[in-house]
């Protein structure tokens, strides 16, 4: 079977549920000792890709978490409210330092007038920032100089994760670390060095094993299609940003020496 198609994602849920609990991050929160799964999707674009993913969550009685942009993108009000519908979180997907060119007084003002976008389709609670990976700002970084807390949000999906959490993210199209730019924790203490998990086969085998205590599963629904022309489109895009993301690690790595 081919990797990263809804089939394939609804194996990935199947085993989470049969060995851990599944809650949304702001559930989390309140989770600290016992064993569980968050699953966390990043809706950058194609939204009706998350209702798919939400209705098959939903038909196996999990809930996720859905964190969307605000950009035409991935901003559609009545998908919006059908994931919600399900019983799944909402979540805002923050890019304010981007939008600012790194301007944090601009930033901030972007975030608090998108964040009230949302809220008029769902009490957000936590946020998210998005990674371009294309852009010299890190978003995480306007918090550096605001409080998400003034806000009335309880967490940052980045900042806000303990330490004992192991992170899994198909950025790149593949569960390693091997493409990520901006897509990492703060801080872990969670050793993945001999946790080999490349392909969602070697993940589904993982979770089987229950070797991690607490994991957050990070997918974004575009990546995910049974159609085949969708699928290849963005296989080849995938392909080519691998390749972008490699000249870019590539010069940063010098740059450091």
């Amino acid at each position: 079977m081919r990797d990263f198609t809804l089939e394939k994602y609804e194996e990935i849920c199947r085993v989470v549920k049969k060995n851990y609990p599944v809650v949304t991050f702001d559930k989390y929160l309140n989770m600290s000792k016992r064993k569980l799964v968050i699953l966390r999707h990043d809706v950058d674009r194609l939204p009706k890709n998350a209702l798919n993913m939400a209705k098959l969550e939903h038909d196996l009685g999990l809930k996720a978490t859905y964190y969307f942009r605000t950009k035409k993108s991935s901003f559609q009000p009545e998908i919006i409210k059908k994931i919600a519908s399900l019983g799944h979180e909402i979540g805002y997907h923050y890019e304010s330092l981007d939008q600012a060119k790194g301007d944090r007084r601009k930033a901030i003002k972007f975030f608090e007038r998108d964040l009230g976008r949302l809220r008029k389709l769902f009490p957000v609670k936590t946020i998210c920032m998005h990674g371009n990976p294309l852009s010299k700002f890190d978003n995480r970084d306007l918090w550096q100089k605001y409080n998400y807390q003034d806000y009335d949000i309880l967490a940052e999906a980045y900042l806000s994760l303990r330490d004992n959490v192991a992170y899994f993210s198909d950025t790149g199209r593949t569960w390693d670390n091997q493409y990520k730019v901006k897509d990492h924790l703060v801080h872990s203490t969670i050793r993945k060095e001999n946790i080999k998990v490349k392909t969602s086969d070697d993940l589904i085998r993982l979770i089987g094993l229950q070797r991690i205590d607490q994991i957050c599963i990070l997918s974004h629904p575009e990546r995910w299609n049974n159609n085949l022309i969708w699928w290849s489109g963005y296989f080849v895009i995938d392909k080519l940003v691998q390749v972008i993301k490699k000249v870019k690690i590539s010069h940063e790595n010098i740059a450091g020496n």
